[in-house]
């Protein structure tokens, strides 16, 4: 019997090959491999010969037809897979590309639209292909940015959704919004983003809210991870316990609406900006919250706002005149600020203006640094993304024309991989936001050793926009 073939098998075939030597007028040899393989009248009678007639002959034509089929398939798997390596991030690795060189390009990948008025703000979830967008038709919108597609449209807040972000504790990803109707609210992605809380106490309109990183507002226990942080037009910047829905601290300096705010990667610091001109750099590591600095400069309303991540120390380092960069541990070493003046401002940690960056022709709207250091993304009404170059003194050294066909209200880096099974971060390129374990093909490796950033991360190189044309549009390699 076969060594290959169980025996049941095996005696099938042999009747197969006797049956077809007979069909073919080859008797003798059908007797001798009838006597060679021990198949009796007993076990291979006529009717068995009828059976196995043509049954070799109907296996032979298949497996040729298989053949073909899977000759064709692995040639169409082949295009597929070379029309995806020229279309997604995932082609970076493979092309030997450095993804801390990659800047967004046209067209984009996906053109979102479902909205009914223009989108405000758009936050990625930290470990899934998820967006979602706030907009001023009340509701929010839960996109698959891989795909381009609609997943799910969330409705509570009563009037314009100006505000959203992912965190929460490791393992417990929530989403926060703030809206015109004076409320912050809690969403569970893991229960179809019911409503879990709502968070009341500004008296004025939520223009932004963010979570804050563990470690910070004076405590080092694990309840810090459930912190938030909120801005609003009616001055002041709230801290918030999204456990208990309470707020635990207001900060009072600004004298006009508060637009923006930004926590440090460690959650030692906050950076706010505001319609009077300035930003402010908080430090709530202590029981009382202190305004550390106070930023001076631009000639109009400060609409943005974002701490420098440490891979970018080098670059801006070299700006400020030093001899070194400042260890990649500390927080807070540099900022940046984008005004209604049309100008970007970059700082350093003591309040000083190092680099005044002049191009946008309207007011700027958002900013982003890229995770790889060497870049500082922004977007304005004047519906353009500039990429500014800081390894060369700031240089704007790509523009994407008409990104929208209205006003850019927002931008985002989709948020890196850790993976180490760290998590991913939402995207503003300086990892703030919660971490939770993922896995992504997109892009390729990045190591950095950056104090509280975890080390081998990978960078997706992908951002979203969002615009008062009412599309949110995915950008990507």
């Amino acid at each position: 019997m076969s060594r290959t073939l169980p025996t049941r098998q095996a005696e099938e075939l042999h009747k197969s090959i006797i049956a077809y030597l007979s069909a073919n007028n080859l008797p003798n040899s059908a007797a001798a491999l009838r006597q060679e393989v021990g198949l009796g009248e007993d076990v291979y009678d006529i009717a068995t010969a009828k059976k196995y007639e043509t049954l070799l002959e109907k296996k032979w034509t298949s497996i040729v037809r298989l053949q073909k089929k899977i000759m064709d398939l692995e040639s169409r798997n082949a295009s597929l897979q070379s029309e995806l390596d020229n279309a997604t991030p995932s082609s970076l690795s493979k092309r030997n590309q450095d993804p801390t060189s990659w800047l967004p390009r046209k067209p984009s990948r996906h053109t979102l639209e479902s909205h009914r008025d223009m989108i405000n703000c758009i936050a990625f979830h930290p470990r899934f292909s998820s967006i979602a967008s706030g907009s001023d038709d009340c509701t929010i919108k839960v996109w698959d940015w891989e795909l381009g597609e609609l997943e799910q449209t969330i409705k509570g807040h009563t009037r314009a959704v100006k505000g959203l972000d992912f965190g929460g504790p490791r393992g417990a990803t929530l989403l926060a919004s703030c809206s015109s109707d004076l409320t912050i609210k809690l969403w569970d992605p893991s229960d179809q983003y019911k409503n879990i809380r709502t968070l009341s106490g500004h008296d004025h309109c939520v223009s932004a809210v963010r979570f804050i990183s563990s470690g910070a507002g004076g405590s080092q226990s694990a309840a810090s991870a459930n912190l938030l942080v909120s801005a609003s037009a009616d001055k002041t910047l709230r801290i918030w316990d999204t456990a208990t829905g309470y707020c635990l601290k207001a900060l009072r300096g600004h004298v006009d609406w508060v637009r923006d705010v930004c926590p440090s990667l460690d959650g030692q610091f906050v950076l706010s900006a505001g319609s009077d001109h300035t930003a402010r750099l908080w430090d709530i590591s202590v029981a009382n919250p202190e305004n550390k600095l106070t930023l001076i400069g631009h000639e109009n309303a400060v609409g943005c706002c974002t701490f420098a991540p440490p891979s970018a120390y080098a670059h801006l380092a070299t700006m400020a005149g030093l001899k070194k960069p400042p260890p990649a541990s500390s927080s807070a070493e540099f900022l940046a600020t984008g005004s209604r003046d049309k100008t970007i401002r970059l700082w350093d940690g003591r309040g000083i203006c190092l680099k005044t960056l002049v191009g946008h022709d309207n007011w700027v709207s958002s900013l982003v640094f890229h995770p790889g250091g060497k870049y500082l993304l922004s977007c304005a009404d004047d519906k353009t993304i500039r990429c500014w170059d800081l390894a060369q003194e700031g240089k704007c050294v790509k523009v994407l024309d008409e990104a929208h066909t209205h006003f850019v209200t927002c931008l985002r880096w989709a948020p890196g991989i850790q993976k180490d099974g760290g998590g991913a971060v939402n995207g503003n390129g300086n990892g703030n936001g919660t971490q939770e374990q993922g896995i992504d093909t997109d892009g390729a490796s990045l190591k950095k050793s950056n104090g509280p950033v975890e080390p081998d991360t990978q960078i997706r190189c992908v951002i979203a926009t969002g615009s008062v044309d009412m599309s949110l549009r995915i950008w990507a390699n």
